[in-house]
């Protein structure tokens, strides 16, 4: 050693630097690398993705031939130093401790915390180009890494442990996933994040909190004169409509409304021919969630349902639309309070549909309306009140004061939110 240049030395020493450096980096880029993107490049074809993702497979061969390599690197460097240190300031306790110094400070900052924080930034850069060489280092040191883990092994048994073995942890759920698109940023646009985050909520959410309620619904009594079905027919928005019998109840079937009055310009009408084009009415059990019903939409090839509590009474009707609009977005209505159940008011409020879904409301508005009982607004204010509602009466609901606008027969048709404020 002594006949070997100290400039060599120190060229060794560098040399020994950067492979410590390089062992560091590549454990924590493996360790912080994106599984799922690292896949994504694997499927496409990228060699280095595909390596890295064989080297993840089995994490104890990968950090045994990481680590193995780092200590003897480390070791070596260590020893050099001490050899440089006794060449320029001779054999002594002074140099040793000098030497430690060195040694300890040059590994940490450019052998261990750099590298490492480099590794953990572009860990998807650095990945698939360390990956060859760990891959080679791996089948050279092959028996050194099988000889290591024997004993790793003991140890994994002796506390009743399993390397590889899956608790769950590293899986993703809903959870996960929903926190992950909610943190995606510029990766994703905003509208399709908004989507996907409104698919997981349709777990939580049933057809009674989408539907339009029995209130609202345009039907069209069968036993009504002709020239006023006929009417209705003729000023109806809607291509499809329920008729019913008597009641609501007695549901006979639905009619499509652009058929019917093309049948009507070819003769009178005769309720018995009419009653014959209606087609048989869907019915959905109150509670269904919202993605069950979807599919069976799907598979029953309906468009629309009407929901029924377990006594067969009609509660409402819910559509595919109404289930993609709590994906998408409301679609534009030509009422302004329709397109999304309210507008802002000039005295700094919002005039608010009795209809609008509370649900709605606290998603939109910022507001904290109880959701446990009443779906609508017009239901939390005729549990508020224990009464029947009239205009005028203001009451203040989880700090929101609500005062009943419009009354039509015994429900609210309009009322006025003002957040914040004391009724």
């Amino acid at each position: 050693m002594d006949q070997i240049p100290l400039g060599a030395l120190l060229l060794a020493l560098l040399l020994l630097l950067i492979l410590s450096a390089f062992f560091s980096g590549s454990e924590t880029s493996m360790m912080a690398v994106n599984r799922y993107r690292l896949k994504t490049q694997a499927r496409a074809g990228h060699r280095g993705a595909r390596l890295a993702e064989g080297l993840l497979a089995r994490t104890d061969r990968l950090l045994s031939v990481i680590l193995l390599g780092n200590n003897l690197v480390n070791s070596a460097a260590a020893a050099l130093v001490t050899v440089i240190a006794f060449r320029m300031f001779g054999e002594s306790e002074l140099s040793l401790t000098l030497a430690t110094l060195v040694v300890t400070f040059m590994i940490l900052v450019f052998s261990e915390v750099t590298p490492k924080v480099i590794g953990a930034s572009y860990a998807e850069r650095i990945v698939p180009v360390v990956s060859f060489p760990l891959a080679l280092l791996q089948r050279l040191f092959h028996p050194v890494i099988w000889f290591i883990n024997l004993f790793v092994q003991g140890q994994f048994r002796l506390f009743r442990l399993k390397a590889g073995e899956d608790d769950g942890a590293s899986r993703m759920g809903v959870e996960e996933m929903r926190t992950l698109l909610a943190e995606s940023g510029s990766f994703l646009p905003h509208s399709h994040r908004g989507m996907l985050l409104n698919l997981f909520d349709l777990e939580n959410l049933t057809v009674d909190d989408v539907m339009l309620p029995r209130g609202e619904i345009e039907a069209i009594d069968l036993t009504a004169p002709a020239d006023e079905i006929i009417e209705r027919l003729q000023t109806s928005h809607h291509a499809h409509l329920p008729i019913y019998r008597d009641e609501l109840n007695d549901i006979v079937g639905i009619v499509h409304v652009r058929r019917a009055l093309a049948h009507l310009g070819e003769g009178e009408f005769d309720v018995g021919n009419f009653q014959e084009g209606l087609r048989a009415a869907y019915f959905v059990p109150s509670g269904t969630p919202l993605l069950t019903q979807l599919s069976q939409f799907q598979d029953n090839r309906q468009s629309r349902g009407l929901v029924v509590d377990e006594y067969g009474e009609l509660l409402g009707l819910v559509t595919v639309k109404d289930v993609l609009e709590e994906i998408v977005g409301e679609f534009a209505g030509a009422n302004p309070l329709r397109g999304k159940g309210w507008v802002t008011d000039e005295a700094g409020g919002y005039l608010v549909e009795g209809t609008a879904s509370l649900r709605d409301l606290n998603r939109k508005l910022d507001l904290d309306l109880p959701q446990a009982g009443a779906r609508t607004l017009n239901g939390l204010i005729m549990e508020y009140l224990e009464a029947m509602p009239e205009a005028g009466v203001t009451i203040k609901v989880a700090g929101c004061a609500i005062e009943i606008v419009q009354v039509a027969g015994r429900r609210v048709k309009t009322a006025r939110l003002r957040p914040d404020e004391q009724a």
